[in-house]
């Protein structure tokens, strides 16, 4: 993703997929630049197939790879006690 992307261009790119919750773009926590991904929060688990249909498309005269997250469990990263 373009890394002068903004979270509304984000929104507006998917927003024939369904209504957006919350679109974050990852930074770096040291110098605060866009790493070069978001995430895409959606009202509706049926726009994630919609969603996944973009994957490729351009936007910002850039390709995008569109894949659904995976949620990270905390004994996959040794927090379960």
């Amino acid at each position: 993703m373009d890394y002068g992307a903004t979270a509304e261009e984000l929104e507006q790119h998917f927003h024939g997929c369904g209504a957006v919750n919350r679109v974050t773009i990852q930074c770096n926590k040291f110098d605060g630049h866009p790493k070069g991904f978001a995430y895409i929060e959606f009202s509706d688990k049926d726009s994630v197939p919609l969603a996944m249909a973009l994957d490729e498309s351009l936007f910002r005269g850039r390709q995008l790879k569109v894949r659904q997250a995976t949620p990270i469990l905390l004994f996959e990263i040794g927090l379960l006690f």
